[in-house]
């Protein structure tokens, strides 16, 4: 399938589609350690980055709420020319994918969404010795039942212990990820993990990277932590080949950009650490409303 191309008020209508930007969406500032693997594993591509930080956190909202959240910033990324979606947000993954896969296919573009739940989930079953597997994920992303869904869709056989984790988000969110608070809710959430057994662990929310240390302290040395970030990348390396849409320049590196929707100077200070490169500037959006797509 061939990408349409853009909406006609776009900047990008009538330009090769792919030289057209993959956008990739999140809560806040946590998918840019999504973002940060696209970048390393697909220098030559342009990107651009939409955090809804006004919004932020997604982990206790309602999952129709979080579906028209989505559908918003798709409309945005979509008159910014985005020739893939990267839902880089689990929490909107899960409460939103099948309907904004949907509305991609209903209206202007056609183009693919790409989520982080499923790498992961085969990533997890291939790691795994003893078929336990832990998920540490915010309650609406453990409310949703994707991961379950998506790891036996993987391996019937394979025990998913899922973890609610209300506030440890919004504490890396804050920079407050090593302070006492911190090491407390890591130690409560893991202990029951710890209790069941298991020898791998997904890190089912894109802020939880930045804790990996902490988290295999106290988990252990001998269990698997995985992560969305370079899984997701490998996927979307592939589909760009598979729908030729691969930048047609031949060596140098793409463009990334900025786009939030709360303080901007906020989310340059905080980004720069998620992203581990240059953040450049931030530009403040305002999204349009509009309903999300039935899928």
């Amino acid at each position: 399938m061939m990408a349409r191309m853009p909406p006609s008020d776009s900047p990008f209508a009538g330009s090769d589609p792919r030289a057209r930007p993959i956008a990739v969406f999140d809560s806040g500032v946590g998918g840019l350690t999504v973002l940060h693997e696209l970048l390393v594993r697909l220098p030559r591509e342009d990107f651009v980055y939409l955090g809804d930080t006004a919004r932020f956190p997604y982990g206790e909202r309602a999952p129709e709420e979080i579906e028209r959240f989505a559908a918003e910033i798709a409309e945005e990324l979509l008159h910014r020319g985005a020739k893939l979606l990267v839902v880089a947000c689990n929490s909107a993954t899960s409460a939103a994918l099948p309907s904004l896969s949907a509305r991609m296919r209903q209206t202007t573009l056609g183009i693919d969404v790409m989520g982080v739940v499923r790498p992961e989930a085969l990533r997890a079953v291939a790691a795994t010795r003893t078929g336990r597997i832990g998920l540490l994920a915010t309650p609406t992303t453990v409310a949703s039942g994707a991961y379950e869904r998506a790891v036996s869709a993987v391996d019937p056989h394979v025990a998913l212990h899922a973890v609610p984790c209300p506030t440890l988000a919004s504490i890396i969110q804050a920079g407050e990820q090593f302070d006492e608070q911190a090491v407390a809710t890591v130690r409560a959430a893991c202990e029951p993990l710890r209790a069941a057994g298991v020898d791998t662990v997904i890190l089912g929310c894109t802020h939880y990277p930045l804790i990996s240390p902490m988290l295999q302290r106290t988990l252990g040395p001998e269990v698997t932590l995985v992560t969305s970030g370079a899984a997701l990348a490998r996927q979307v390396e592939h589909a760009l080949s598979t729908r030729d849409l691969r930048h047609p320049r031949a060596d140098g590196e793409g463009e990334y950009r900025f786009l939030c929707t709360g303080d901007v100077h906020a989310f340059r200070e905080l980004g720069t650490g998620f992203l581990q490169m240059p953040l450049g500037e931030v530009e403040h959006v305002e999204l349009a409303s509009v309903e999300a797509v039935a899928s």
